[in-house]
């Protein structure tokens, strides 16, 4: 049986499943009931309906479906379109169960926290896709998906086993983020204005989209 979080993990793992959210949602929830379930991992009650074996079969039948549309080009950034909308309030969600506090003032800071660690991720991670999208071949497609896949996964382990290193990574990837949204967001903007461009008659004059 495993013992119960410490407060470093607990912070660990509450920042470490709001980042890992953004990139692949039905993976966090898949694995943490998973490692639950198999002792390896230590919820707090709050998140103990994740080693349930109905949301694990809906999870894992999600993270099938998510696998597959992921590694489609073109496809993979409209299922990012369409699940943004659910993995920024489940991993704000879940920043806040894992801590596995009452008070309603720390509550609201880890949903506030979690929430912005995961839109940040989600939206560089579509970003990244859209621009990896304008090539015509699938491979950088594929390997964007796999690395994601893999950083998940030594994230969750990371977190767990070596909480202080988790931490200053991600806090050095949150500082590269604030630095890289905004060339993201010009270049989201651009696309989305030669997407329009297109469908007005005018996509052969568009301008490429540039960071």
């Amino acid at each position: 049986m495993t013992e119960p979080l410490s407060v470093v993990q607990a912070v660990a793992l509450s920042a470490g499943l709001a980042w890992a959210s953004g990139l692949r949602l039905y993976l966090v929830l898949f694995l943490a009931g998973l490692l639950a379930h198999l002792g390896y991992l230590q919820l707090p009650a709050s998140l103990d309906i994740l080693k349930h074996p109905l949301v694990m079969g809906a999870s894992g039948v999600m993270l099938l479906a998510e696998t597959v549309a992921d590694k489609v080009p073109g496809f993979d950034s409209f299922w990012d379109s369409l699940q943004t909308f659910v993995r920024i309030p489940a991993g704000a969600l879940l920043a806040a169960f894992s801590l596995g506090v009452t008070d309603p003032a720390l509550v609201t800071v880890a949903v506030l926290i979690g929430g912005t660690i995961t839109a940040g991720t989600a939206l560089s991670k579509a970003g990244g896709r859209l621009a990896i999208n304008t090539s015509p071949e699938p491979f950088s497609n594929w390997t964007a998906s796999v690395s994601e896949e893999a950083a998940v996964l030594g994230g969750f382990w990371l977190m767990l086993a070596h909480p202080w290193i988790f931490l200053g990574l991600l806090t050095l990837f949150l500082v590269l983020l604030v630095w890289l949204l905004p060339k993201l967001w010009r270049f989201l903007r651009a696309a989305i204005a030669r997407v329009a461009a297109f469908f007005r008659g005018g996509g052969s004059d568009a301008n490429p989209p540039r960071v």
